[in-house]
C-alpha cells in the first residue's frame, strides 16, 4: 500500500458545513478524456457564453482556497564541485552515484508543489495537495513535513490499488545541485523516461474528484506532465471548469518540451492556455510560447488567443513583474534584497498571486505581495520549510526598498498604444500621471497590504484549523 491521504478527525457538528453539487464524473473511453459527457468543445461553447466563470460563481460553497495537483518531491540538496553532464548516459550515471551515496537527512526537504503549498498555508490560504507519496523513509518524511505545515494530502490512487513492492509507487527524488557559483543543478528519473512516472495511473480517485470540486483554485504546472499521462491532467482541468474553480496554469521550464511534444502533449498544452484563468510564466516562457520578445505584447497574445483567461502574470526576475487584463497593465518593480538561494521564489510568488486573487486584491497589490513573499523566499536557503514567512514578508514590505528602473519600465510600456490602463509601482509619495501611465506610490500599498497580514497572521490558527476539519470530511 501506499501512504496518500492525511487524515483529520472531524466533529460531528462540523459534517453540516460540507455541501457542493458533484461535477459529472471524469471517463476514460478508448485513451481520451472527457469530462462527463462534456467533451473539450461543448467547455468551449459554455465558455465563450460566459457560463465558466470560475470562481466568482458559487465560491462561498468552497471548502478550501487551493489545490495543486502532483508534482510533488523530495528535494535532496547537495553542495558539489561541478553541476551534472549535459549528455543523458552520464547525466545518468551521475545520479546514480549519488543515489548509490545515500545522503543524510539533514540535505532532504520537500520539494515540488510542496514549495507552493508551504507558502501559501503560511499566507492563511487553507490547502490541499493532490499527488502521490509511497510507503517508504521519502513519503513518510514528505507527510510528516506537511502536516507540520497545516497541510492536506489527497492521494491520487486508491490505497488498494498500490504495491509496497513496487519501485514505480515509490516517492520521487528531486537531486538539487549547487556547484560554488551558487549555479543550479536538476536531477530526476523524470530525465531518463520517455512515459511519465505514474504512466500507470489512468483515472482519477474519488477522492481527488471531490478535493478540485471543494476548491476555490485548481493549480497546476508543466512538471505535472513529467508524472502524469496529459489525458488525466486535462480531466482534472475538466473537473475544475465544471465545478466552477479557478484554473492556475504556469507551464514553466516544460512549456517549450510540450509546444514541441508529442499531439498528446500539444493539446493538453493548448487546453490550459486556452481554458486557465490565470496564466503565469517567466519572460522566457512567454515568448517562447508565442514567439514575441516584448512581455506585454506576448501577455496580451495569450489573453486573445485564450477564452476564461483573467490575468496573465509575467515574472522578470530581477526586474519584478507585470499582470495584464483585457483592459489594463500593472507593472510591479521587485524588492532589492541580498538574494541568498532563488529555488522556490517562483512558487512563493504563485501563493502570493493565489492570495490576490481570492481576496479580490487590486493588481497591483497583488503584485507588490507576490514580489515580497518570492523575495522573502530568497533571502534564505533552499525550499519547502525555508520559504517565506509572513515575519519576513512584513520586514520587506515595511523597509520598502524597490528595484526603480522608470527607463526600463517606460521603454516596455510604450510599445503598447491599446490598452486602457497602465499602472507602475513607484517610490513617488503621491500619486501621478505621465501621458496614460499611472505611477502608484509604494506606501500606499503598503499601508493597505500590512494591516491585512498582521491581521491574518495573528487570527490565522483557530480558523484555518476549523476550515481544515471541514475539507477533510468533505474529501
Amino acid at each position: 500500500m501506499t501512504l496518500q491521504t492525511l487524515n483529520t478527525h472531524v466533529p460531528a457538528r462540523m459534517k453540516s458545513l460540507v455541501f457542493y453539487k458533484h461535477a459529472t464524473p471524469a471517463k476514460i473511453t478508448d485513451g481520451r478524456v472527457f469530462a462527463g459527457k462534456l467533451g473539450f468543445r461543448s467547455l468551449m461553447v459554455r465558455a465563450c457564453r460566459g457560463e465558466l466563470d470560475g470562481i466568482r460563481r458559487g465560491k462561498a460553497l468552497k471548502m478550501a482556497d487551493l489545490a495543486t495537483l502532483s508534482n510533488l518531491c523530495v528535494d535532496i540538496v547537495l553542495n558539489v564541485p561541478s553541476l551534472p553532464p549535459a549528455q543523458k548516459e552520464e547525466r545518468q550515471a551521475y545520479m546514480e552515484g549519488l543515489v548509490a551515496s545515500a545522503p543524510d537527512k539533514k540535505y532532504w526537504e520537500a520539494g515540488g508543489n510542496c514549495n507552493l503549498v508551504i507558502a501559501a498555508a503560511r499566507l492563511g490560504l487553507c490547502v490541499i495537495t493532490l499527488g502521490h507519496v509511497g510507503d517508504e523513509v521519502y513519503g513518510h518524511f514528505l507527510l510528516n513535513v506537511l502536516q507540520e505545515e497545516g497541510i492536506n494530502m489527497v492521494g491520487l490512487i486508491e490505497d488498494s490499488k498500490a504495491s509496497k513492492n513496487a519501485a514505480m509507487y515509490e516517492t520521487l527524488i528531486c537531486w538539487v545541485l549547487v556547484d560554488p557559483s551558487q549555479r543550479h543543478g536538476f536531477c530526476s528519473i523524470a530525465d531518463f523516461s520517455d512515459e511519465p512516472a505514474f504512466s500507470w495511473l489512468n483515472k482519477l480517485s474519488g477522492r481527488v474528484e471531490m478535493a478540485i470540486q471543494q476548491s476555490k483554485i485548481l493549480f497546476c504546472n508543466g512538471y505535472a506532465f513529467d508524472e502524469l499521462l496529459p489525458d488525466l491532467i486535462v480531466s482534472a482541468l475538466f473537473y475544475a471548469i465544471e465545478a466552477q474553480s479557478a484554473v492556475f496554469f504556469d507551464p514553466g521550464p516544460r512549456g517549450r518540451t510540450l509546444f514541441n511534444g508529442t499531439a498528446e502533449q500539444r493539446k493538453a498544452l493548448e487546453r490550459f492556455l486556452k481554458l486557465s484563468d490565470v496564466l503565469l510564466l517567466t519572460s522566457d516562457e512567454a515568448e517562447s510560447l508565442t514567439g514575441i520578445k516584448n512581455p506585454i505584447l506576448a501577455g496580451r497574445e495569450l489573453i486573445e488567443k485564450g477564452i476564461r483567461i483573467n490575468w496573465v502574470i509575467i515574472k522578470m526576475g530581477a526586474k519584478g513583474s507585470m499582470l495584464i487584463t483585457k483592459s489594463s497593465i500593472s507593472c510591479a518593480p521587485a524588492f532589492t534584497v541580498n538574494v541568498v538561494d532563488t529555488v522556490g521564489c517562483g512558487d512563493s510568488f504563485t501563493a502570493a498571486i493565489a492570495y490576490g486573487f481570492l481576496h479580490d486584491l487590486p493588481p497591483i497589490s497583488t503584485l507588490v505581495l507576490a514580489n515580497a513573499v518570492g523575495a522573502a523566499t530568497a533571502t534564505g536557503c533552499g525550499a519547502g520549510r525555508n520559504v517565506a514567512t509572513i515575519a519576513k514578508v512584513l520586514e520587506l514590505l515595511r523597509l520598502s526598498n524597490i528595484n526603480e528602473d522608470y527607463e526600463f519600465w517606460t521603454e516596455l510600456i510604450n510599445i503598447e498604444q491599446a490598452i486602457e490602463e497602465i499602472s507602475l509601482l513607484s517610490k513617488t509619495s503621491v500619486n501621478g500621471c505621465s501621458d496614460r501611465l499611472i505611477l502608484v506610490p509604494i506606501q500606499t500599498v503598503i499601508s493597505q497590504l500590512v494591516p491585512k497580514l498582521e491581521s491574518m497572521d495573528s487570527n490565522r490558527t483557530g480558523v484555518f484549523h476549523d476550515r481544515e476539519e471541514q475539507v477533510m470530511e468533505s474529501t
